[in-house]
């Protein structure tokens, strides 16, 4: 309560009375007790308030947080979408696969097909297709070679052994039909394919022919690479490496033996079921860098590895022979070879740079 104190004059201070004003706390004042210019009850409650601000602001952080940062990584749906860029090498398996679709039905294709050819290439419509309709069609169908030309174009080379379906009319002339019949149509046939990929709607692939297709020669053929392995020798039985290969490919395509016997620690492999063979002789074999014939009885020692080809025969259940050929990495362990890896095809050899096989150490 605020109080108002007056100062009497003195006779010895004629001059007026001085208003002074205190307050006093233990009172109540008429206007809601105020203090500084602030009344006490609302004081109170702007510190309860502030105190309730700073506990909501350390619990909602995190969760405002969170939100701010999942609004960030969320798409934008107000942008207009973007159309993903195929990248060079896809669509290949699938310009492939429609390749030879394709060539399959331009070989059976005859007089009125060609709405089963628009099905491919649109220009097949305008065409003009002679003769009866499976007349011929093809066989073997396989793609031998495949390159992109451009980044939406692929160029599809399919190979078919084509078969002729027409009979001779006349038993007069069926023999001399059938040999030129088998002559010009029983060969190995290649077609090129242009084929063009495109986005097709909801993120999948879609293809189309440029043109039809044209006969070419057969792909190039090249030399065979220089191989690893040394020359080709007869498989003798007394050579540690027979008696491993033979045991191993016995308990492998024929089912007799236990498998996991013959092979080295963390190989692992699985024998063919069902068998198709009932028995197998190892014939020949080409070891890396072994060029002698001179037949070996002993066994390195351990952790030695050696890589061989194996020629063999295999008795089917039919009892005719067919020849196979294995490329195995052998590893030596307590005096014995154990198979290491069946390995997916020989190994070339690397050429050595003419400077390193020339150099010579100086002292």
């Amino acid at each position: 309560m605020k109080r108002t104190l007056a100062r009497r004059p003195t006779d010895k201070s004629p001059r007026p009375a001085v208003v002074e004003e205190e307050w006093d706390a233990d009172e109540p004042t008429a206007d809601g007790d105020r203090v500084g210019g602030w009344s006490t009850g609302a004081r109170a409650n702007t510190s309860a308030l502030l105190r309730w601000a700073a506990w909501s602001l350390l619990v909602l952080g995190p969760v405002l947080g969170a939100a701010a940062f999942a609004r960030s990584s969320s798409p934008d749906t107000s942008r207009p979408s973007v159309t993903a860029y195929t990248p060079t090498g896809t669509g290949s398996q699938g310009a492939a696969g429609f390749a030879t679709l394709f060539v399959a039905q331009y070989l059976q294709a005859g007089e009125g097909d060609q709405d089963e050819l628009s099905a491919y290439y649109p220009g097949a419509a305008e065409l003009q297709l002679e003769g009866e309709p499976g007349r011929r069609h093809g066989e073997q169908l396989t793609v031998v070679r495949l390159r992109q030309t451009d980044p939406d174009v692929w160029s599809v080379t399919v190979a078919a052994r084509i078969v002729s379906d027409t009979e001779p009319t006349t038993k007069q002339s069926s023999t001399a039909a059938a040999d030129t019949q088998a002559s010009a149509a029983d060969g190995i046939h290649y077609f090129q394919v242009p084929v063009a990929t495109g986005p097709a709607g909801g993120g999948a692939t879609g293809y189309i022919a440029l043109s039809m297709p044209a006969e070419v020669s057969a792909p190039a053929r090249i030399k065979t690479p220089d191989l690893i392995y040394g020359p080709e020798q007869q498989a003798v039985s007394s050579d540690p490496r027979t008696q491993a290969v033979t045991q191993f490919l016995t308990a492998y395509l024929t089912g007799a033996g236990e498998l996991d016997r013959y092979l080295a620690p963390g190989t692992k492999l699985t024998a063919i079921t069902p068998a198709p063979y009932t028995g197998v002789t190892v014939d020949q074999m080409r070891i890396e860098g072994d060029q002698s014939s001179e037949p070996v009885n002993t066994v390195p020692k351990d952790g030695n590895r050696s890589r061989l080809i194996v020629s063999v025969r295999a008795t089917g259940r039919d009892q005719v022979r067919v020849p196979l050929s294995y490329a195995l990495t052998l590893k030596a362990r307590a005096g014995r070879w154990e198979i290491a890896a069946l390995d997916g095809a020989p190994s070339p050899a690397r050429a050595v740079a003419p400077s390193a096989a020339s150099s010579t150490s100086t002292p």
